[in-house]
């Protein structure tokens, strides 16, 4: 069962190869959220301070009567902090509002403040200072392994450029029809995992005929095919859900999909519109 498989990062860490995505699941739902997914046998949860449930998803944690070292606990810095000070800061503030020890993965959430994503100036600098408090909330224990989020090559090559600790994740948005192999190919080659959230294109994939057809030819549901799609892969997919029901089907993924299906899938036609998620700059959108 997927549930029971594992990745391991570059410095020895075990991490879940499935996780839960918390994104847009309130700070009041996300505790039961977490319970529901533990329950279902969920040892991965991704969270981060842009989500605004870090104080949630630690009441999840506390109260899912499992160890906590049996769990797999992710966050993210906000993609507006580029200072050293201002990491330290922040890296501790999470520890606070979940209540724990350690995290057990702390992610930079982005090369650059949100506001900013489509415009040129990448935070070379800012995004170097932040990596340098990382490392040492790493050897402080403070975080099991770090890394980064919806960084591109030249962001990537940034941090190595200086860093003492070289990133062990970089997590970004891929799914079938937006399967960026050029960026996920660099990123394994640096020893990095790397995660795909959004792996059901936020439900646009479901009216996708091509995509629906496949689904239906292994008989699966679409977010089936689209998490084993990033397994197969080799990517670690991280579903967003608070519905228990949807969590057990996303987890049901003992298939496998055949190599000439793979290759369909990889060249369906790119989603270009994401519905009502649209307006999130990572989905295209240019805030002003």
């Amino acid at each position: 069962m997927i549930l029971n498989e594992k990745f391991i990062l570059s410095n020895g860490v075990e991490i879940p190869k499935l996780g839960l995505g918390t994104w847009e699941i309130s700070n009041e739902k996300a505790a039961q959220a977490v319970i529901d997914a533990v329950n279902l046998g969920y040892r991965h949860i991704d969270s981060a301070q842009a989500y605004s449930n870090e104080n949630g998803v630690g009441d999840g944690v506390r109260a899912c009567q499992v160890q906590r070292e049996e769990l797999f606990i992710t966050s993210k810095l906000d993609a507006a902090i580029k200072s050293y000070q201002g990491a330290i800061s922040s890296i501790d503030a999470s520890l606070q509002r979940f209540g724990l020890d350690y995290l057990d993965l702390m992610l930079i959430h982005s090369p650059k403040p949100w506001m900013e994503f489509h415009q040129d100036e990448r935070y070379f600098e800012g995004n170097r200072e932040v990596w340098r408090a990382f490392e040492e909330a790493y050897r402080a224990g403070k975080l099991r392994a770090i890394g980064v989020s919806n960084f591109q090559k030249e962001d990537i090559e940034n941090i190595l450029d200086a860093c003492t600790v070289k990133p062990m994740v970089n997590q970004i948005l891929a799914h079938i029809s937006n399967t960026p192999l050029e960026l996920i190919q660099y990123s394994r080659a640096q020893g990095m995992l790397v995660e795909a959230y959004s792996p059901m294109a936020h439900g646009e994939l479901m009216k996708n005929q091509s995509v629906v057809k496949m689904a239906e030819k292994y008989g699966v549901s679409v977010p089936q095919l689209s998490i084993r799609y990033c397994l197969q892969l080799g990517l670690l997919p991280l579903p967003k859900t608070a519905n228990p029901l949807h969590m057990k089907n996303n987890a049901e993924v003992e298939f496998e999909i055949a190599t000439e299906d793979m290759q369909i899938l990889q060249t369906i036609e790119q989603i270009k519109d994401y519905g009502e998620f649209s307006k999130f700059p990572v989905f295209g959108r240019k805030l002003k």
